[in-house]
């Protein structure tokens, strides 16, 4: 069915909308996916702070032009899923490595993050960024570690200036 001129404008509006404020964006094929996986999917992008698009290739590159996604213009060839990360820029690749995984039809055809195309097959550059809690944790394992081998060191250094004393 046609869309009128009005929900065009309507759909590169919204587009336009949730690219400005997407931190990475991920461009897939569901051709052959479930309704019902399709839901789940949705659901749970919902949860992880990812936007899905399905959108036609026309209106996909009319709402992205310009803006720094226009790297994926290649990638708009059949049908389009888009995903929007707006939490967390690993958020969508990370999604939909995982949903691959259990749905073989299911295909990355592309990835952007600060306007560079990543290919499908780099997905792991983007699936694989620590969230904010993971890097906190990280960070906070590293100093522990730290702080204890400087403990260590200054109880080494503590019994060698004893065993010297005892020497002396």
């Amino acid at each position: 069915m046609p869309l009128a001129l009005e929900g065009k404008k309507a759909i590169v509006a919204e587009v336009s909308e949730a690219a400005k404020g997407a931190l990475s964006v991920v461009v897939a094929d569901s051709r052959g996916v479930t309704v019902s996986k399709m839901t789940d999917l949705r659901k749970q992008a919902r949860e992880n702070g990812v936007e899905l698009r399905v959108v036609r290739n026309t209106l996909a590159r009319r709402a992205l032009e310009g803006t720094q996604w226009e790297c994926l213009m290649d990638s708009f060839v059949g049908p389009t899923l888009l995903a929007f990360s707006t939490d967390h820029p690993g958020a969508a690749a990370r999604l939909f490595k995982e949903f691959a995984k259990t749905d073989k039809d299911f295909e990355v055809k592309a990835l952007a993050y600060e306007g560079e195309l990543i290919p499908a097959a780099d997905i792991d550059r983007l699936a694989t960024l620590p969230t904010y809690d993971e890097a906190i944790a990280q960070l906070m394992s590293v100093m522990k570690e730290a702080s204890a081998g400087k403990l260590v060191r200054t109880l080494a250094a503590l019994r060698d200036q004893k065993q010297d004393a005892e020497a002396a």
